[in-house]
């Protein structure tokens, strides 16, 4: 991703960084870009391989950035500007399944290798030639496949660090030279009482079972960001754009906004639009999640990536390239993947220190087995420390984390959640109380026209003509609602005068020569109107839920309209999936405390906060986390945004999908409030698949070092070899990113 524009004196940009290996290396990249004057966070990830960078252009620029990567001995680059997220993508999936293809390569060529040095060895213990021919066989594997541990060892001494590479080196070298010596001075060893015993086989073992876990780590990793990729090949290559008149195919990256785009049936929509001309039902499951097409029509707008499925037509392109929804999605997804999660920083902590204890660990587990045991004892000696650096491998820690975060969020995306990074998915596990708004979360958001009750000698339909000739001129949801019914109703509609509108109250107006007021009682009684009846009081609890409009005619009501907004049908369902999960459910509203009780008696809500402008709305959330709550705020993402801010996770429906992708930590893609409880189990149940990550990978080497170091040798006569070690290095990281995995398949509430 190129660099953007986050605030008036910061941006932030993400660029790969190639060579790490464990959580050492992820730990070093990261101090080094985090001391870099002007950088105000930095976050490394090692699955992605990526660092994102947020930081201030007037200190820092980003070849700068690149340089301090590079000075601690990894490789990075800065993303082509004018390359399109697709082609970025799959030329990073490219290298990946190349260095994935390498590895496996390397690795079954060692394990053969292994293979055959080890039935040499057992079938020609001690034959000087076998030896030398073991030794030729070994320095190929280490030039060859082994090379690049060395080289990144190397690098990492260079820069006084030391990684996961440093390790293996250290182990594999030791073993090897100590062979080397007992091949061409054997009787240097026999001088001394110590048999000469060679390790080769050791050796090719641990280099292949290194790079096979490593190559497996790159398999199950790429598993990981399955969605986001899924994502990116939606778009077409190109796009049939009209030019002086007839339409040729132009490459996506050279639409621009404003042109006119044809689309034909089966066809995906290349990009943004707005349509002009035409009709369809257009797919938009990539997006929403909802199964059934939508029908579109002139002035409706269409997003690049869904498909077309029934009628051809043109749209004019608004928004293209990064600017797209898609493009922003891919985005904020990458963002997300690339992010730390708070967890992250214990192991961060420990990784810092750990390789240093690791070293100092073999160096005290050679030099025990050498004073205590003896001389004689110096092959259990070398055998023990190159066991302790092996196992240690600090991998498994490094990949705890992030690879939970990648798998949970590429699962909620598939399930229509964009959750924005490790963060959130952290604090939405924590969430004890949730707040509801009302208009357009809880219920549809649009009113309607629910009866016309007529209270004099105009029919209905009269009534409802008259206040749609005054409505029409206002911009109200409510006035919209009235006018739909009248058209939808085949209404002619007066011609109206001396139009008036009165904030908060109503219109007035003229209407067929006559004076004309629609609004609530408030605007009667301003009006001198008197506005009770006894049959409005008829069936009064059907009402609670809605809004009556008094229509009245030269100084009498005529009649009264109900205008309500109903409840979306799985609003029920949701609350009761956050009860159930043990969270407090506040309704928070600007509607009138009868409508708010109505709707919250409904759906199975107890705590009603009704009546609140939008500052009280903040009021109230910061009201709840001086209790000590940890509050999710739902609302639509632009009415509700300070409270959104306020809450410690905003979650937004999609009213508008650009501004719902921007406006909360959580912006929910289908217009349905079950996306809610499900986000609050996603996150409890990638909470939890962290903490049992970083469980083992901690138990793993509290337990593995002392075996390795051969605490039970004494007891047991146990001793845990090279080769067990490397296999159970690589296993413990393999099994952290397939615990990881199982992500994919979470059932959520």
């Amino acid at each position: 991703m190129a660099t953007q524009l986050v605030a008036n004196n910061e941006e932030s940009i993400s660029f790969p960084v190639t060579g790490m290996t464990c959580a050492a290396c992820q730990a070093r990249v990261q101090r080094a870009l985090a001391s870099e004057p002007g950088v105000i966070d930095a976050s490394v990830n090692l699955v992605t391989k990526s660092a994102a960078v947020r930081y201030d252009p007037a200190a820092v620029s980003p070849p700068r950035l690149i340089e301090a990567v590079r000075a601690t001995g990894y490789e990075a680059e800065l993303p082509a500007s004018d390359e399109s997220t697709a082609r970025a993508m799959s030329r990073r999936e490219d290298a990946e399944e190349r260095e994935a293809r390498e590895l496996a390569i390397k690795a079954t060529v060692s394990v053969a290798a292994g293979i055959v040095s080890m039935g040499i060895s057992m079938l020609l213990m001690g034959n000087a030639v076998a030896n030398y021919g073991l030794f030729g066989l070994t320095a190929a594997i280490l030039a060859w496949a082994g090379r690049d541990i060395y080289r990144r060892a190397w690098k990492a001494v260079r820069h006084r660090s030391a990684d996961m590479n440093t390790l293996v080196a250290l182990g594999t070298g030791s073993a090897f030279i100590y062979s080397v010596i007992a091949t061409i001075a054997p009787n240097l060893f026999a001088r001394n009482g110590i048999a000469p015993d060679v390790y080769y086989e050791a050796v090719i073992f641990i280099i292949g079972l290194v790079l096979a876990g490593r190559a497996i780590e790159a398999r199950a990793r790429r598993k990981t960001s399955e969605s986001l990729r899924r994502l990116v090949t939606l778009l077409p290559p190109s796009a049939r754009v009209e030019e002086n008149g007839a339409f040729v195919d132009k490459l996506l990256a050279k639409v621009r906004s404003g042109e006119i785009v044809v689309v034909r049936p089966g066809e995906r929509i290349p990009v943004d639009g707005i349509l002009v001309d035409g009709a369809s039902e257009v797919d938009e499951s990539m997006l929403t999640g909802e199964p059934l097409p939508v029908a579109k029509s002139r002035g409706d707008r269409v997003v690049g990536g869904t498909l077309n499925t029934t009628g051809a037509f043109g749209y004019r392109a608004t928004s293209v390239g990064a600017e797209s929804v898609l493009a922003r999605i891919v985005a904020l997804m990458e963002d997300a993947q690339s992010s730390r999660a708070p967890i992250q920083r214990l192991a961060d902590k420990v990784s810092a220190v750990f390789v240093p204890v690791v070293l100092a660990i073999a160096i005290v587990t050679f030099i025990a087995w050498y004073f205590i045991a003896g001389p004689s004892a110096l092959p259990h000696a070398i055998a023990a420390a190159v066991s302790v650096l092996i196992i240690a491998c600090p991998c498994a820690m490094g990949l705890a984390v992030p690879t939970a975060v990648m798998v949970a969020t590429g699962r909620g995306a598939e399930m229509g959640l964009l959750i924005k990074g490790g963060e959130i998915l952290q604090r939405a596990g924590d969430v004890d109380t949730v707040v509801l708004d009302k208009t357009g979360t809880v219920t549809e958001g649009t009113p309607a026209v629910a009866r016309v009750i007529a209270m004099g000698t105009l029919t209905e339909s009269e009534i409802l003509a008259y206040a749609a000739a005054l409505e029409r001129h206002s911009e109200h949801p409510v006035a919209a609602a009235i006018v739909r019914a009248a058209l939808a109703n085949q209404l002619s509609l007066y011609p109206a005068g001396e139009f008036k509108s009165r904030t908060g109250s109503g219109v007035t107006g003229r209407v067929q020569g006559q004076k004309v007021a629609v609004g609530n009682a408030a605007l009667m009684g301003d009006l001198g109107i008197p506005a009770e009846d006894p049959r409005l009081r008829v069936d009064s609890s059907s009402r609670e839920a809605s809004s009556e409009l008094y229509v009245a005619i030269d100084g009498r009501v005529a009649g009264v309209i109900v205008v309500a907004d109903s409840l979306r049908p799985t609003s029920r369902e949701a609350v009761q999936k956050l009860l159930a999960m043990e969270l407090d459910v506040v309704l928070l509203t600007g509607d009138r405390f009868t409508t708010a009780n109505a709707i919250a008696d409904e759906i199975g809500i107890r705590r009603v906060v009704a009546e609140v402008l939008p500052h009280d709305k903040v009021a109230e959330i910061r009201r709840l986390q001086a209790l000590g709550r940890v509050v999710a705020m739902v609302g639509d993402g632009i009415n509700d945004a300070p409270a959104l801010a306020q809450s410690d996770v905003g979650i937004s429906m999609p009213k508008g999908t650009d501004i719902a992708i921007e406006a909360s930590d959580i912006a929910l893609m289908r217009s349905d409030l079950r996306g809610v409880p499900a986000a609050i189990s996603l996150s409890r149940q990638t909470m939890a698949t962290m903490k049992q990550n970083l469980f083992w990978a901690f138990v793993y080497n509290v337990i593995g070092i002392p075996i390795a170091a051969g605490v039970l040798y004494p007891f047991t006569g146990l001793m845990l070899s090279p080769v067990i070690a490397s296999a159970a290095m690589a296993f413990s990281s393999v099994s952290v990113v397939t615990n990881s995995l199982r992500l994919r398949r979470a059932r959520v509430a």
